[in-house]
């Protein structure tokens, strides 16, 4: 796809599945060295050329001036990085849901390789690997200073295919290494199942191509069944296509609407609207959490200030730049920080999340541990908020997981929306 851009809503705890994409407006053939200041690329060809003759060993080109752009990539923001060809097409592939690798969400917290969550039966979550584990090696080699990209690029791979993890664990003495074997890793972006009382439960875990199609069915099938009131479950999400939030925002909003906006250091500014023809107006909640981030935030933020749902849980990830995916000529891509998006009311929750209408947070029980909580505002060059920015806090935790019966974040919200529907029932007075 020379000549084009791919605009991705991304975000750091991007699983080794996941994020995605849509056709943008920008091209290589765009970018001169005139008038740039480029001449102080002369002593990075005197650095090279100084490699290339006295290094104590054989160099390549190739991966000098890679490893350069990795550098000059990492000194700008958290979402902005380079992509070698193998890495590239990786990246296109996620997008379809579908990849070889290990099902693990990962991150960078305090430049540590850390383990965000295991997804649902795959290898990871099979052996045991859990959220808050450090990852210190891959197959014997160090993750220190490792990028998030070349972590993802080493533990994906062929199925059937082993790679081992050292992971360090709270509580542990040293790590463990545990040898997994890389399996097709298939990614369910959508979860149904009809609730007491005819609520339609929705799950989207991200956002890929095939998640607006897969909620439409989904919500044709609950439809059947009569349901009378909704919520959708975008916790933990870590985003994904842009488009992707536009439809399933169409799915709940009047066609027209205004969904997202994104401005650019220009002061370009482009706004993306809802196009379909047929919505879902019943009651509805929306639970979010500290995982719930970049599309996932947008999705939410667009219901909020149309006041079409009731956002419950707690405060989001806080994730409101837009990254610019640009195809190179050798095969490799650039994935650059362009614009940040804006909720229909003009907010920008860029490093501030969506506040919740009911702030409530999911506390273990039965003693079982929590693990910190990585938010937007945690990682190093994070992008400021013009509004209002948020400075790091101390650290925040959140249970490993909980079972149904104690998520009072989605019992909270069914017992809402019973009382709505039996209110809504009684009759008015005359």
């Amino acid at each position: 796809m020379p000549g084009k851009k791919i605009i991705a809503i991304w975000l750091l705890v991007v699983a080794i599945a996941a994020t995605g994409i849509s056709i943008g407006r920008l091209s290589v053939s765009s970018v001169s060295a005139a008038g740039e200041g480029y001449e102080e690329l002369r002593t990075f060809t005197e650095v090279m050329s100084m490699i290339k003759k006295h290094y104590v060993e054989e160099v390549k080109t190739k991966d000098l001036i890679y490893g350069a752009i990795r550098g000059m990539l990492s000194s700008l923001d958290p979402h902005s990085s380079f992509m070698p060809p193998d890495a590239f097409k990786d990246m296109q592939v996620e997008t379809k849901g579908e990849f070889g690798g290990l099902g693990i969400q990962v991150g960078i917290k305090d430049k540590v390789l850390t383990v965000i969550a295991p997804i649902e039966d795959t290898p990871a979550s099979r052996a045991g690997i859990k959220a808050g584990d450090k990852i210190v090696s891959i197959s014997g080699v160090s993750t220190k200073d490792i990028t998030l990209q070349d972590a993802v690029s080493k533990m994906r791979g062929a199925p059937k295919t082993p790679v081992t993890i050292g992971i360090m664990r709270e509580g542990w003495e040293k790590a463990k290494d545990f040898t997994l074997i890389r399996d097709i890793i298939k990614i369910k972006s959508v979860k149904a199942k009809m609730l007491e009382g005819k609520i339609a439960y929705i799950k989207l875990t991200q956002f890929q191509e095939q998640t607006a199609a897969d909620l439409n069915d989904a919500l044709s099938t609950l439809d059947a069944q009569k349901f009378n009131s909704i919520i959708l479950d975008l916790r933990n999400n870590p985003g994904g296509l842009l488009n992707s939030s536009i439809d399933v925002a169409g799915d709940f909003l009047p066609k027209g609407k205004l969904v997202v906006y994104t401005k650019t250091r220009s002061g370009e500014k482009s706004e993306f609207l809802t196009e379909g023809t047929k919505y879902y107006s019943q009651p509805m909640i929306v639970l979010v959490n500290q995982g719930s981030a970049s599309a996932a935030e947008i999705v939410a933020g667009a219901l909020k200030d149309w006041n079409r749902a009731v956002i419950l849980g707690t405060q989001t990830f806080g994730k409101g730049s837009v990254q610019t995916v640009i195809p190179l000529s050798d095969g490799a891509g650039l994935r650059l920080t362009t614009a940040k998006y804006y909720t229909p009311n003009g907010t920008s929750i860029q490093n501030t999340g969506i506040t919740p209408d009911i702030v409530l947070k999911l506390e273990a029980k039965n003693g079982a541990k929590e693990h910190p909580v990585l938010r937007e505002r945690d990682l190093a060059h994070h992008l400021k908020n013009e509004q209002s920015d948020l400075k790091p806090e101390e650290t925040e935790t959140a249970p490993l997981e909980v079972d149904e019966k104690d998520d009072v974040q989605l019992q909270r919200a069914i017992d809402i929306l019973k009382t709505w529907n039996v209110f809504k029932g009684l009759p008015k007075a005359s």
